[in-house]
């Protein structure tokens, strides 16, 4: 059982994890190896007060540097369910269940729908977790959206189990190839079906027939993560001390608003850090 799981690692999951690991907190931290994308594409960063004019790559080399002096680690997995446990939350992260005591959420600005459909058949053949849903389609044809290379394995391996797959990557420089995938023309544009999925549409109009969906992205919207948190359109309501609505849930960073900017992201996990403290004392 972890005091506190943290999922995103951007400069509010980084904040949050820098100042719980120097209370001697027992955290549990989610997000991808290479730090924020978002901050590593910023050509140069003015605002940051005390750095000067920095480049985003420079600023991710500096905060995996404090992360190695301070003996932190992160889980590259996806958390893709996150279920409250009156006390505690389980989280679900590729076929692996974690349990931790609060839950702050850096997950950065996520869309909060998703395609048309994608929500309404979330378990009825669109999937997020290629490891606990895949073998349910073996023989069968997929599609794929797959949001960074990072998740080209899971395609490969989704194209093991399926007879067919459709893919459709927003970015340029894949290599990969496989016999049975095929590149989609075009992005897609909605999800259908009736009391399962039948099909996704293109944004060029036509339409194809699909036995299921799996969504391959770098974080999962909230609302579909965690069903009843409070949400103002694509961002999570919060109160001064970064609380949402659910007891021992927080939330940090661009995923809570504009500005989205990484002083703000960095202030905001630094106060979440301190009111989930405050929470653990609390409890006991």
């Amino acid at each position: 059982m972890y005091d506190t799981a943290i999922i995103g690692s951007g400069p509010a999951g980084l904040s949050a994890a820098l100042n719980l690991k120097l209370h001697n907190k027992n955290i549990i931290w989610f997000g991808s190896k290479d730090l924020s994308s978002k901050v590593e594409k910023s050509e140069k960063i003015a605002n940051y007060p005390g750095l000067g004019m920095i480049s985003g790559a420079e600023l991710n080399r500096r905060f995996a540097e404090q992360m190695a002096q301070m003996d932190l680690s992160l889980t590259d997995r996806m958390v893709t369910t996150v279920l409250p446990m009156g006390e505690r939350f389980q989280l679900l992260a590729e076929n692996e269940i974690y349990e931790a005591k609060t839950l702050l959420l850096a997950t950065g600005a996520v869309s909060g729908r998703g395609f048309p459909g994608e929500a309404e058949f979330l378990g009825r053949g669109v999937s997020y977790c290629v490891t606990c849903d895949g073998f349910l389609y073996k023989g069968k044809t997929i599609a794929v959206f797959c949001q960074d290379p990072r998740y080209e394995h899971e395609v490969d391996y989704l194209a093991g189990m399926a007879e067919k797959v459709y893919y459709f990557m927003p970015y340029t420089g894949s290599e990969m190839e496989l016999p049975n995938a095929e590149k989609l023309p075009k992005p897609i544009k909605e999800v259908k079906g009736d009391r399962k999925v039948t099909s996704i549409c293109l944004t060029d109009g036509s339409e194809i027939p699909v036995d299921g969906l799996f969504c391959l992205r770098n974080a999962v919207a909230p609302t579909a993560l965690l069903p009843g948190l409070q949400m103002d359109g694509a961002h999570i309501v919060v109160d001064r001390g970064m609380r949402t609505n659910l007891s021992g849930c927080f939330a940090a960073g661009d995923c809570t608003g504009r500005p989205y900017q990484i002083a703000k992201a960095v202030g905001e996990g630094n106060a979440a850090a301190h009111t989930i403290l405050d929470f653990l004392h609390d409890a006991v």
